[in-house]
């Protein structure tokens, strides 16, 4: 999951104090030190390596990949050590703090225009001070997945799991699907006299956690489609709004089917261990809420019939859903500076991102590398249709971002305790108010 992991203070202060001139260890003159952390991209990006080195002599990519929770631990001990990669795969909830502490190289001179990007996807990366920090480099949303054997024999076709919409009064048919889904021990489906909510067999929606701050694969869509925003701003808010009572009463929605024994408990979640993948392939949950990211996971599922539905209306008419975009950032003190800014040039052209989507693993950030990817995916039967026709039908569709602010680590700090006891521990939505002052407070420094 791409939710962003806190720094902590202390390494962050002590970034701006130990950044010291060098770059990766091991790496000649003639060599790009690139990092990444996704394992399925891996193959995809070395066939861009052999591109670009073909068309620079003399130029070496040496790619080092790591899983997403050492990624970060290792980069930023790497800026404090100034043993730092000359480019890595930047997180947008997570470029702001470095380019606060000025670890991050400018780009505004590599020319990139951001009409020749999905739309949004390269304004995202402009710092407050007005300078590029990051090359657009692929893009996510987030949809429905669900068990085709579990709402076969529950009775929902494809066109009714493509059509729901919900509410924070009743749920809508977003919830009588999900109630319908759920089955207790006993055969007893959760909308039938007798279910026993505290025995359950198969819950209707799987576990994504409690979200933190940003909610990507959890209540983010339903928060949106109810018409709430993270901050009073698109970019660079100054203010967040979890006191708001419209997100407030969607997170009440949200975590209450749980409640009902609707949704797997918080106990059943583990990112590492038991994540909302394993819940749906074990046949755990018939549902689950998760991003394009994850698409060849579930599709790789060896005994799961998977299908894929759009994320439900909201009570504003639309649905919606979180599109992030990943870009390719290079260090202040990379030890190859010329030529990691060519490589990320190359990283964010047509002829990379082309190559890229071709491996059908994520949808790269320009059209064409959509294209590919798309195309990659129909290749191999995966219909992924849930995840580009919201980029593409701007009518009935919203998409927004991570929330972009200052401290987002600090965010994170509180978020994360503060929607795992709602979730877990049956806190009232209303302690959230307690935790929005405090980050407002901190946000106002």
């Amino acid at each position: 999951m791409r939710t962003v992991i806190a720094l902590t203070g202390t390494l962050a202060l002590s970034l701006t104090a130990g950044c010291a001139q060098g770059g990766a260890a091991g790496a000649g003159a003639d060599t790009v030190t690139y990092w990444l952390w996704d394992a399925n991209q891996l193959p995809a990006y070395q066939a861009c390596a052999k591109g670009f080195q073909k068309e620079n002599p003399g130029l070496k990519v040496k790619i080092t990949q790591m899983g997403w929770n050492d990624y970060w631990t290792k980069l930023t001990a790497s800026f404090i050590a100034g043993t730092q990669p000359d480019v890595f795969t930047d997180h947008i909830q997570k470029f702001g703090q470095f380019a606060d502490l000025k670890v991050l190289e400018p780009l505004d001179d590599l020319g990139i225009d951001p009409a020749d990007y999905q739309a949004g996807l390269a304004d995202n990366w402009t710092g407050q001070d007005g300078h590029r920090y990051g090359a657009p480099k692929d893009w996510d949303t987030v949809a429905l997945f669900y068990n085709r054997k579990l709402t076969e024999k529950a009775g929902l076709t494809a066109g009714q799991l493509d059509d729901l919409s919900w509410n924070p009064e009743d749920g809508g048919t977003f919830e009588k699907a999900v109630a319908h889904l759920t089955v207790d021990r006993n055969g007893k489906r959760g909308d039938e006299p007798g279910f026993d909510r505290h025995h359950v067999k198969v819950y209707g929606l799987a576990s994504g956690g409690g979200g933190d701050g940003d909610g990507q694969t959890t209540w983010s869509s339903f928060a949106a489609s109810a018409g709430w925003t993270y901050t009073d701003k698109k970019r660079w808010g100054t203010e967040y709004r979890y006191d708001s009572k419209t997100f407030q009463s969607t997170v009440k929605w949200f975590f209450g089917l749980a409640k009902k024994g609707y949704m797997a408990p918080l106990t059943d979640y583990s990112e590492g261990a038991n994540p909302a993948n394993a819940q749906l392939a074990s046949g755990k949950a018939a549902t689950a809420l998760d991003g394009a990211w994850m698409i060849s996971t579930y599709y790789g599922f060896k005994d799961l019939k998977v299908g894929t539905a759009v994320t439900p209306a909201g009570p504003t008419g639309r649905r919606a859903t979180m599109m992030n975009g990943l870009a390719d950032s290079v260090t202040k003190n990379a030890r190859n500076k010329q030529g990691a800014l060519r490589w990320v040039k190359y990283l964010s052209s047509d002829k990379c991102q082309k190559k890229v989507g071709s491996y059908g693993i994520v949808f790269p950030a320009t059209p064409a590398g959509t294209e590919a990817a798309v195309a990659a995916y129909r290749k191999k039967g995966y219909d992924v249709s849930a995840f580009t026709d919201p980029v593409a039908d701007k009518k009935d569709f919203t998409t927004f971002s991570f929330p972009i602010t200052n401290y987002a680590a600090d965010v994170y700090a509180l978020m994360h305790p503060a929607m795992q006891a709602v979730y877990g521990n049956g806190k009232p939505v209303s302690s959230l108010d307690q935790t929005n002052d405090q980050i407002n407070l901190i946000l106002d420094q």
